[in-house]
C-alpha cells in the first residue's frame, strides 16, 4: 500500500472515530452503585455534556434552569426542588420562551436517556449551555437529596417508570412506585 492510500484510510478512520472521542466524557464514580453507573453509561451517547449530581448540588439555584424530561405522572410523584416540567413525549416548548439562549440548562429524567434526547432538541433550538444530569432523579434519590411532590411538599417517593427500572433506586428510605 502506498503512502497516499494509507493516508486516505487513516483519515477515514479518524472521521469515524473522532466524534466518539470528542463527545466522550469521564463519568466513572458519578453514581454510587457501579452496576447503575454501567447501566447509565450504556444508555447514553454523550451528545450533551453530563453533570454529576454532586456537581449540580454545588451550583447556586439561580445559576441554572432545571428541566424535568419525564412524563407528568412521574413529575407529580416527585421531582427535584425547583425543577420545571417540560415532558418528553410532547414537550412543552413554551417553557423555553423566556430563557436566554446562553442560560445554563440542566435536563433530567429517570436515569439520563430521555433527558439527553430532550437536551439535543433544546440545543437544536439554539441553546448553547445544556447539560444532562448523569443518573438523573434515580441517582439524586440514591444520594438522599430532597425531592418534592406536585404540591412542593417533601416526599420520599420516586416514580421508577416500571418495576424493571426500580432496581436502580437502591436507597432504602425511598419508596418506589410505577
Amino acid at each position: 500500500m502506498d503512502l497516499k492510500n494509507l493516508s486516505r484510510r487513516l483519515s477515514r478512520l479518524l472521521l469515524i472515530l473522532l466524534p466518539g472521542f470528542i463527545n466522550a466524557q469521564v463519568t466513572d464514580g458519578y453514581c454510587d452503585d457501579p452496576k447503575f453507573e454501567n447501566k447509565v453509561a450504556s444508555m447514553l451517547n454523550y451528545s450533551i455534556p453530563v453533570l454529576s449530581v454532586q456537581d449540580m448540588t454545588q451550583l447556586k439555584k439561580h445559576e441554572i434552569i432545571v428541566l424535568d424530561a419525564r412524563e407528568l405522572e412521574e413529575y407529580n410523584t416527585s421531582h427535584i426542588p425547583g425543577a420545571i416540567y417540560i415532558g418528553y413525549d410532547n414537550p412543552d416548548w413554551s417553557v423555553l420562551d423566556t430563557l436566554a439562549k446562553d442560560a445554563k440548562i440542566v435536563t433530567y429524567c429517570s436515569i439520563g436517556y430521555r433527558s439527553e434526547k430532550l437536551g439535543e432538541q433544546i440545543e437544536e433550538q439554539g441553546f448553547s449551555n445544556v447539560y444532562n444530569l448523569y443518573g438523573s432523579i434515580f441517582e439524586w434519590a440514591n444520594k438522599g437529596l430532597p425531592l418534592v411532590d406536585n404540591n412542593d411538599k417533601p416526599t420520599q417517593t420516586v416514580h421508577t417508570y416500571n418495576k424493571k427500572w426500580s432496581q436502580w433506586v437502591i436507597n432504602p428510605t425511598v419508596k418506589k412506585t410505577w
